[in-house]
This record gives structure tokens, C-alpha cells and sequence, in this order.
């Protein structure tokens, strides 16, 4: 009994770390308990106060950054037009468009994350219903399966959770037309949500390679194929934060599976 009363204060320190990973806003410490465990978890509370503002004022300079831009943008759209070359006019706002589109998908990603949102209990496979259900409604057709339990709960931001799970089905559509999500009952702790499909994959050497920034397989520059090379970098960072993670793997019989993995 004394050994357990003395080592419960580690022992919250090491929750707390654990709920440290997966959202920098979880409640501080309780600075309670011997004096060196106190000391301890004050500067724990010091540790989580200073990250929280960094990821803050990182954000905050980032959607700064994004806003400033667009006005810019906007100027040289318009100049743009002004162009007698229609060939060299229609190559300009083509790149314009693209700076529009990187620009806005980064203003989208700063203010999910800027809005600080809080980790509740939620219901992963209705929120994995839902995505299938958009893009569905969006293709016009069946273009998106759900295989696994009716219900499911853990705890997450729903709005960055939806947002990384879309972005994944999202590229996985554009690429291969359609896919199938599935989700597995909770195994040792870990959720496991495979997103299959039947598309033409990814040189190998470039399935780690797609979650840097802006990094896009397709060559073509086209937005409409291509897109901004931000949604697989944002979904690995959101469900990084949750305390999980995504990684790709080529299909052996063809397309790509896109491997999630959360913490029941």
C-alpha cells in the first residue's frame, strides 16, 4: 500500500505524458505529492504551457502568412488579364490558381488547428459513415464502401479527425475512382482503418516521400489531378496529434492501402 501511494504521482506523470502526445490543451497536473514529484510535474505544467503556445503562435503565423498572401494574388490575377499573349496570359493564371488553391488549403488547415478544438468521445464509424456518405453524395454514385462495427468509441477532435479520414478517402477517389474503409475492432489498445483502393499506387520510393509538403507523384502540375500536395502532410499531422499515425503500402494485386492507426 505504501509503495503504490508513493509511486501514484509517477504514475500520473506518465498519463499526463501520454495525453501530452495527443493534445497539447489536456488539463495541467495536479502539482501535489513529495516535494521533488511536485517540482516535477510543475515543470511538466511549465513544459506543456510553453509547447501549447509555440504550436499557437506557430499557427497563428502561419494563417497570417497565407491571409497576406491572397491579396497579392489577387493584384497579379488582375494585371494578369491584361496581357495581349493569350498563351503567356493563360500560363500565368494557371500558376496564380495554383498559388490560390496551396495558399487556401493552408488558411483551411491553420484554422482547424487554430481553433483549439477539444477532444470528446465520438462515434468513429458513424463519423467514417459520414465521409462515405460525402463522397458518395459528391461522385453521384457508390464510390465509397464501409466495412466494419456499427459502433465504435473513442476519444478525438471530430472536425480534424473527419478532415484527416477525408483527405486519405478524398485522394483515394481521385486517384483510383473509388475505395473501400475499413475499420477493425480495437486490438491491444490501437484502432487499425485501412482505406483500400484499385488505382496504379505509388513508386515505392515515394510512399514516405508523399507526406512532405507541397510533394506531389503526379507530374502534371494539374490541379484537378494533382491537387496542392498539402492533404496527405495535414491527415498524417492531425492523426499525429491524436497519438496515431498513417502510412502507405502498394496492394499486392494493385492500388494502394492507406493504414491509420489510432489509440482506443
Amino acid at each position: 500500500w505504501a509503495v503504490r501511494r508513493l509511486t501514484a504521482p509517477i504514475r500520473e506523470l506518465a498519463a499526463a505524458a501520454e495525453r501530452l502526445g495527443r493534445d497539447v490543451s489536456t488539463p495541467p497536473l495536479p502539482e501535489r505529492g513529495p516535494r521533488e514529484v511536485a517540482q516535477a510535474a510543475a515543470a511538466f505544467n511549465t513544459m506543456q504551457d510553453r509547447i501549447r503556445r509555440f504550436v499557437e503562435d506557430r499557427t497563428a503565423m502561419l494563417a497570417a502568412i497565407g491571409h497576406d498572401l491572397r491579396t497579392p494574388i489577387t493584384r497579379m490575377r488582375l494585371r494578369a488579364e491584361f496581357v495581349e499573349d493569350e498563351a503567356l496570359r493563360a500560363k500565368m493564371l494557371t500558376d496564380l490558381a495554383e498559388m490560390e488553391a496551396m495558399v487556401a488549403a493552408t488558411l483551411a488547415f491553420a484554422r482547424d488547428d487554430a481553433a483549439s478544438e477539444k477532444a470528446v468521445p465520438l462515434d468513429l464509424a458513424a463519423l467514417l459513415r459520414t465521409v462515405a456518405d460525402e463522397a458518395n453524395d459528391v461522385a453521384g454514385g457508390e464510390v465509397v464502401t464501409l466495412t466494419g462495427p456499427s459502433h465504435l468509441t473513442l476519444r478525438a477532435r471530430p472536425v480534424a479527425l473527419k478532415r484527416a479520414i477525408g483527405n486519405l478517402v478524398g485522394n483515394a477517389v481521385a486517384y483510383a475512382g473509388s475505395c473501400r474503409i475499413l475499420l477493425g475492432e480495437p486490438e491491444n489498445g490501437t484502432i487499425r482503418i485501412a482505406i483500400e483502393d484499385d488505382g496504379p499506387g505509388i513508386p515505392e520510393d515515394e510512399l514516405e516521400r508523399v507526406f512532405q509538403p507541397f510533394h506531389r507523384v503526379e507530374r502534371s502540375r494539374s490541379r484537378e489531378t494533382g491537387g496542392a500536395g498539402l492533404g496527405l502532410p495535414i491527415a498524417r499531422t492531425i492523426l499525429r496529434g491524436h497519438g496515431g499515425d498513417v502510412t502507405l503500402a502498394n496492394r499486392r494485386g494493385g492500388g494502394l492501402t492507406a493504414s491509420v492507426t489510432l489509440p482506443a
